[in-house]
């Protein structure tokens, strides 16, 4: 395939859980700030810009949460990580296939030729990649990628991966899907900033197709950058009780001091001005993360209006968000000259630019 072929991310289709979990978290985690961090975690609860969460982990019998007497973090110690995998090989499959039965409401979905799967909330051997192929009924020669402990921007390194598939293999159908199940992940914090960070994070999955066909939106050229000195700021701990994700206060203020340089706006923009531009699908990791992008960038109030719903419906679902916002994307207007771009562990930015096909 010549290099100049175009590629093209044709539909997406998205899945999240039944059971909102978002009130009766912020419940929970109120209850464990002493009385001077109240009122700063109200204000900031309050501010968050997300109006639901949802979770794989079930109601109780009597309809309570996960936090609530018999649900699964009803006791301290909360259940090992062990009983966490458990439930992520049982369920991260099921929301998955879910998301891959709404894409086929969308588009055809067969001759798949390529697999690529992104995902940092559990491991399973055989990979998750594996069990959604063996339960697609795909043939055995389907080859497949597993994007591993990547986090929030996962999603544009498969749909990057998709890109290079097809780019030289001209027939290739590749479906990219996204699962992530954060909730799993709650820490017994008492602290308010990992409070908070824990409150922005829920469960959801994504999948997509990527081929040469002309539909959807052209894959343009991708791009990478590792902001200095910052590699602390966000990360995933491997503990004894789950995986202890850390996000600090920090992350806004660095990303908007980055965009703010006229050599990293360049390469986030593609070289052009940033109002030039008319799609911006921005992973939504929080409401001062997009505020910082939309400040920094001096972007139009709803040039980020996909990416605050999502935030809103679904709170930050790591790699499958900005998938959720793709598919937002894709069904409005047509863009002429469009920016993805997300943001997560290094601290890292990710993205590429694409455009609706004609």
């Amino acid at each position: 395939m010549p290099a100049s072929q175009p590629v093209f991310l044709n539909a997406v289709g998205t899945a999240v859980p039944d059971h909102d979990i978002h009130d009766a978290f912020i419940a929970w985690a109120r209850a464990r700030t002493d009385a001077r961090a109240t009122k700063v975690f109200d204000r900031m609860a309050s501010r968050s810009g997300i109006a639901h969460r949802w979770s794989v982990l079930p109601p109780t019998a009597d309809g309570g949460s996960p936090v609530d007497a018999a649900g699964f973090y009803a006791a301290e110690p909360h259940p090992g990580t062990a009983a966490r995998m458990t439930l992520y090989a049982e369920h991260a499959p099921d929301l998955a296939i879910r998301a891959i039965e709404a894409l086929r409401t969308e588009i055809a979905v067969e001759g798949i030729t390529h697999l690529v799967v992104a995902s940092c909330t559990g491991f399973v051997a055989p990979g998750i990649d594996q069990i959604i192929a063996r339960r697609l009924g795909l043939s055995p020669s389907v080859e497949r990628l597993l994007i591993g402990f990547m986090g929030c921007y996962a999603a544009v390194v498969a749909l990057r991966s998709a890109r290079h598939i097809v780019r030289s293999e001209p027939h290739a159908r590749v479906l990219v899907v996204t699962v992530e199940l954060s909730t799993l992940h709650l820490q017994p914090a008492t602290d308010i900033e990992p409070l908070l960070a824990m409150l922005q994070f829920g469960d959801g999955a994504a999948a997509a197709l990527v081929t040469a066909d002309a539909t959807g939106f052209e894959l343009g050229t991708p791009f990478a950058a590792a902001l200095p000195d910052t590699e602390m700021l966000i990360r995933w701990d491997v503990t004894d009780a789950g995986f202890a994700m850390h996000l600090s206060g920090e992350v806004p203020a660095r990303i908007a001091t980055a965009l703010a340089d006229t050599a990293f706006r360049t390469i986030v923009s593609d070289g052009q001005p940033p109002e030039t531009i008319d799609g911006w699908a921005v992973h939504a990791g929080g409401r001062s993360i997009l505020d910082a992008v939309e400040h920094a960038m001096q972007l139009k109030p709803e040039a980020l209006d996909a990416s605050r719903q999502v935030l809103a419906e679904n709170g930050n679902m790591s790699s499958a968000t900005l998938m959720f916002v793709f598919e937002r994307l894709l069904a409005g207007p047509k863009i002429g000259r469009g920016v993805a771009l997300a943001f997560g562990p290094g601290l890292a930015a990710e993205g590429f630019g694409f455009r609706s096909a004609a």
